[in-house]
């Protein structure tokens, strides 16, 4: 993998229902890659993850979106989950820092159903990207073009999009988040 010279990382997750292992696994390569990870949330304290649809284990929150700006860091990632995405899509303040991630034309990785978020931000128009197959109607509908790939990195925009379908695909969507990430700075 890339290397990320200390970089800083957002993992932006709401307060419950994300995977556990599509935040601990990026979350992995993101440090052995040289990076820092920081966890964003809407709320302050404890996150709870999940395995599937089993509590699995919480996680500290480093930080709010309220307290913090794409500006604080060098790329985004959105771990899915089916909770997670769609709670975060209902926080104007989440989909607003996620916008600022495009905007300011930095990386943003997202697996699994974490699309959501981008269809909320209103991102993925033009672009071209995969998630869990429950989401092909939403990305259409919202402007993008579906496809069923283990990853997908995307350029036809402002940034750089990493996308992946679900947790077996997480070996190549690591490799390409850290990558871009790392080309991007």
């Amino acid at each position: 993998m890339s290397h990320l010279g200390g970089r800083t990382i957002a993992f932006l997750v709401a307060p419950e229902g994300v995977e556990q292992i599509e935040l601990t696994e990026p979350w992995r390569a993101v440090e052995q890659a040289g990076g820092t990870p920081r966890l964003i949330s809407t709320k302050i304290g404890r996150i709870q993850a999940f395995d599937h649809l089993d509590k699995a284990d919480t996680f500290q929150v480093d930080a709010t979106v309220d307290a913090v700006s794409a500006a604080d860091f060098a790329g985004l990632v959105l771990p899915g989950g089916v909770a997670n995405p769609d709670f975060l899509r209902m926080d104007g303040r989440a989909v607003a820092l996620v916008k600022e991630f495009f905007d300011a034309g930095k990386p943003v990785a997202a697996i699994c159903h974490a699309p959501w978020t981008l269809v909320e931000a209103d991102v993925v128009r033009g672009r071209t990207l995969t998630s869990w197959p429950s989401l092909r109607t939403d990305i259409r509908n919202a402007g993008g073009t579906w496809v069923d790939e283990e990853v997908r990195v995307c350029m036809a925009g402002p940034n750089t999009l990493v996308t992946s379908r679900k947790p077996d695909d997480l070996k190549a969507f690591c490799l390409e988040a850290v990558t871009s990430i790392a080309d991007a700075s």
